[in-house]
């Protein structure tokens, strides 16, 4: 595995080299310690690209990691933060949060990220119940049904809110088109603590999803304290998506093309793959960030457009294998 650290590690590094060296123009790396030769080109890289490309890092790990753990909790390769509805949760929680104008005074800011994650964690909540309650085996197809159900019915509630806006229009608009251009480092602050947290808690539960992918009367068998696992998991999965959802909009596929194809380089072994998932999706969405600022310059695609250009054909993919498996 030390070549699959190295490795992903490498890529991360040039990934956000070239996502701070490249733009509408060009900055040279040494400009990162050097203020005197040209300050113009060192507020560029420090005031607004540099805090873009950690935010992209920080959102794209955060899907990649909780794609790996829902994948590995529900033994289906297509769940997801995007095919499981959560986004849509965490989007309907960050959308009411503008639509409303809501701010807790204790939070202040992370208000936003606060609601987004709820969002998350009952849309999550409510589409295992739902899926559950029509198929107690919970198949693939239901699950996948199920979380295309609720994403659609959370998205006529974010249109409704947005049929209903007045001044906010813009703003949810332009959020929900997923980016994180102009964001700066106040977004970098307000997704940072949750992004530890929710790391914290699915790797700490890594040999327990292990286990659980056995069965959950074999991961009892070993130990295991199944009920609260879950809920950890599903706890730290849901914080992870709703925070990054609430800083960037809804990208979707991202935690599903990364730790799919990491699982195909590297293995199943989730003691590795949560860190591997996270180090690759940081590099994934940087440099889908950068094709979308560069490809039709000088104007910007959202990040969505280009992540789902890529997901789309792998999701077909791997629903198309798994028929093919099964039949």
């Amino acid at each position: 595995m030390v070549f699959a650290y190295s490795s992903s590690i490498l890529i991360l590094f040039v990934s956000i080299w070239l996502g701070v060296s490249i733009g509408s123009a060009d900055i040279p790396l040494s400009t990162l310690w050097d203020n005197e030769t040209n300050l113009s080109a060192y507020s560029i890289l420090w005031g607004i690209r540099m805090p873009r490309v950690i935010l992209a890092g920080l959102v794209g790990s955060s899907l990649a990691i909780a794609g790996a753990a829902f994948q590995g909790l529900l033994k289906n390769p297509l769940a997801d933060p995007y095919t499981l509805g959560i986004s849509s949760g965490a989007s309907v929680g960050a959308v009411a949060t503008i639509f409303f104008s809501l701010s807790i005074p204790v939070l202040g800011s992370y208000t936003l990220p606060l609601f987004g994650m709820v969002g998350a964690f009952l849309s999550m909540i409510l589409v295992l119940s739902f899926a559950r309650l029509i198929d107690r085996s919970m198949k693939m197809e239901t699950l996948i049904l199920t979380g295309v159900i609720f994403s659609s019915f959370l998205g006529s509630c974010i249109s409704l809110m947005i049929a209903l806006t007045g001044q906010q229009l813009r703003e949810i608009t332009s959020w929900l088109l997923g980016s994180v251009s102009m964001r700066g480092w106040p977004y970098v602050q307000m997704i940072l603590p949750f992004v530890v947290i929710g790391v914290i808690l699915l790797w700490l539960n890594r040999r327990e999803l292990n286990a659980m992918m056995y069965g959950d009367e074999r991961a009892q068998a070993l130990g295991v304290n199944v009920k609260l696992r879950k809920y950890l998991i599903l706890a730290g999965g849901s914080m992870l998506t709703g925070a990054a959802v609430s800083v960037s909009g809804t990208i979707g596929f991202v935690g599903l093309v990364v730790p799919h194809m990491t699982r195909m380089l590297w293995g199943t072994d989730h003691r590795h793959l949560l860190t591997l998932s996270f180090l690759n999706g940081a590099s994934l969405l940087i440099i889908c960030d950068l094709v979308s600022r560069t490809i039709i310059t000088p104007s910007e695609l959202p990040i969505g457009v280009i992540t789902a250009f890529i997901g789309a054909p792998v999701f077909s993919y791997i629903f198309f294998k798994q028929r093919r498996s099964r039949g």
